[in-house]
């Protein structure tokens, strides 16, 4: 059988730097952005206050979780055990062949926007740039979401993808343990 499409090594590889370099380039551009323009802002709101740009920095992790940990405490979990996670998945995607294309696509941008907010607590300290929020008005209560950057939605497409991925995934047709009846 022969290989073709992103399945060949070279063509992976290429796809793998493609997707992280635009990532990085992505995410650091508007967090640079953010910096100049809303830092010392109050914020901007546009569509009825469904999307709001304001200038945040994050020392935890997704929606703040571990920031009231100690500083050192909080090093080893979102710098130190974060490299080696993003160790591994580029690990894996440089080396396992059996890798669909979403899979590849998937954890290429995981990588991306890990790799990114990786960038952000080396060289800012702890702290992560954030600065996009949404939230939809319900009655008079406003659901939103917390304030993520470009790095997060690169991670959160991943995840989609791979969740995507297993939901429409296709059961074995023949001779598969989904395919065996019981007797």
């Amino acid at each position: 059988m022969t290989e073709s499409g992103i399945e060949k090594r070279g063509n992976r590889i290429i796809l793998i730097v493609a997707i992280v370099t635009i990532g990085l380039v992505l995410d650091h551009a508007s967090k640079l952005w953010a910096i100049q323009s809303l830092k010392d802002t109050g914020g901007h709101s546009y569509l009825g206050d469904v999307f709001r740009l304001q200038y945040a920095e994050n020392t935890g992790a997704f929606l703040s979780l571990g920031s009231a940990l100690s500083a050192s405490l909080r090093f080893w979990l979102l710098t130190g055990l974060n490299s080696i996670i993003l160790g591994i998945v580029a690990v894996v995607l440089m080396t396992r062949k059996s890798l669909l294309p979403s899979m590849v696509w998937a954890l290429s941008l995981i990588l991306s926007g890990g790799v990114g907010n990786l960038i952000d607590r080396i060289f800012r300290d702890g702290r992560v740039v954030d600065f996009m929020n949404m939230g939809i008005p319900w009655g008079p209560i406003q659901v939103r979401t917390g304030i993520f950057n470009v790095a997060d939605v690169a991670i959160m497409l991943g995840l989609f993808i791979i969740l995507s991925a297993e939901v429409f995934r296709k059961a074995p047709e023949d001779g598969g343990e989904a395919g065996k009846k019981e007797d």
